[in-house]
């Protein structure tokens, strides 16, 4: 039988703030859409789940489904810091980001809604830094799952 841990495996102080950075710079890339910048933060194969899909294999698709149908039609994307939750495996090579996010989405006649979600993040680190593996971002219940911007995406 296994037991049950005595308490979660919250990640040390240098992993957090690592990942508290990661999800500032993550948050201007979707703010600025940018997706060339966002890229390199994660794995090439990531397995994603989303508003639009739900197993989404691989980062190219994710872009073309996932990102291009909300980035360039929202605003304001930012996780709320505070209330994130950064756990890590004992070995240092795994770790879960848990994080809300707040967004402004718009009606198809340009008004404005909050546009609020939540995100777990998983990443594995290697020789080469971390790479989130897998990653799933949804709205909070009973927000509009469209939104009717139009802005120009700054890099592929």
């Amino acid at each position: 039988m296994i037991r049950p841990l005595a308490s979660l495996p919250i990640a040390d102080a240098e992993i957090t703030q690592f990942f508290r950075n990661w999800l500032e710079t993550f948050a201007g890339y979707v703010r600025e859409v940018d997706y060339a910048s966002a890229r390199p933060l994660f794995h090439p194969d990531v397995l994603a789940f989303g508003t639009h899909n739900d197993v989404i294999p691989g980062l190219d698709q994710w872009v073309s489904t996932q990102w291009n149908n909300v980035w360039p039609k929202t605003t304001d994307f930012r996780f709320a810091l505070e209330q994130t939750s950064i756990l890590a495996s004992a070995d240092g090579a795994m770790a879960t980001v848990i994080a809300p996010w707040t967004s402004t989405g718009y009606h198809p006649d340009g008004s404005a809604f909050a546009r609020p979600g939540r995100a777990t993040m998983v990443f594995s680190r290697n020789g080469a830094g971390w790479l989130c593996v897998h990653s799933h971002m949804s709205l909070n219940r009973g927000v509009p799952q469209t939104s009717h911007a139009n802005r120009p995406v700054k890099a592929w």
